[in-house]
C-alpha cells in the first residue's frame, strides 16, 4: 500500500461514525462470547456426570445394606434375600411386607408345596399364576425369581383392587370367594393371617 493510500485509510478509520465503531465492538464481543462460557459449561457437565455416578453408588450401597439386614434377620442366604428384595420393588411391594409374606407362606423354602397344591416361595396356585403369565407350568413356579415376581404382582393387584392391605392379604391367603362370602354374610373374613403379617408393621404395603 502506498504512503498516500495508507494515510487515507488511517484517516477514514479516525473519521468513522460512533455507530460504526459501536457495531464493530459489538461484533467482536459476539465473536468472543462462546469462548467465555465454554469452560463453565464443560465443568457443569462434568459435575452433573459425577453427581449421577454418586447417586448410583448410593443406591447400590443402600440396596446392599438392605439385603444384608434382611438376610441376617431371617437367617437366609444373601442370594435369596436379594431375589425377594429386587422382586418386591420390581412389582411395587414394600420389601418389609414381602419378606414377612414369604416367611409365613413358605419359610423361604423354594420347594414348598401346600396340601392345597400351592407351590414355591409365595405359595402360588398354578391357576392363579397363569392369570398373570399365560401357559406357565407348575414346575416352572419352583423357580424362585419367577415365583416371587408373579406372587408379588398378584398381591399388588389385590391391594390396588381392594384398596386395603389387610383385605388384600386375606384374599391372597383364603381366596376371593371365601372372603367375599364372609363379607356378604356380615362375618369378619379374617383368619388371623393378616394380623400375623401386619403385627408391628408401619408401612403402606406398597411402593410407587
Amino acid at each position: 500500500m502506498g504512503i498516500l493510500a495508507a494515510g487515507a485509510y488511517a484517516y477514514s478509520q479516525r473519521q468513522a461514525s460512533p455507530e460504526v465503531a459501536q457495531a464493530a465492538v459489538a461484533g467482536a464481543s459476539l465473536t468472543r462470547a462462546p469462548l467465555a462460557i465454554t469452560p463453565d459449561a464443560h465443568l457443569r457437565q462434568e459435575l452433573n456426570t459425577a453427581q449421577g455416578q454418586v447417586d448410583i453408588l448410593k443406591a447400590r450401597l443402600d440396596r446392599a445394606e438392605q439385603v444384608i439386614n434382611f438376610s441376617a434377620r431371617y437367617g437366609i442366604g444373601a442370594d435369596v434375600a436379594s431375589m425377594v428384595y429386587d422382586a418386591s420393588l420390581g412389582e411395587g411391594i414394600d420389601p418389609e411386607l414381602a419378606f414377612r409374606l414369604v416367611k409365613l407362606e413358605s419359610d423361604f423354602n423354594t420347594r414348598a408345596v401346600s396340601s392345597a397344591g400351592a407351590v414355591g416361595l409365595t405359595q402360588l396356585m398354578p391357576a392363579t399364576a397363569r392369570f398373570f403369565q399365560k401357559d406357565v407350568r407348575r414346575d416352572q413356579l419352583f423357580d424362585p425369581m419367577l415365583n416371587l415376581r408373579i406372587g408379588f404382582r398378584y398381591l399388588r393387584t389385590l391391594v390396588d383392587e381392594y384398596g386395603d392391605v389387610n383385605l388384600a392379604l386375606l384374599v391372597y391367603n383364603r381366596g376371593e370367594v371365601a372372603v367375599r362370602t364372609a363379607t356378604a354374610q356380615g362375618i369378619n373374613p379374617t383368619n388371623g393371617y393378616d394380623r400375623i403379617l401386619m403385627r408391628g408393621y408401619k408401612g403402606k404395603g406398597v411402593v410407587n
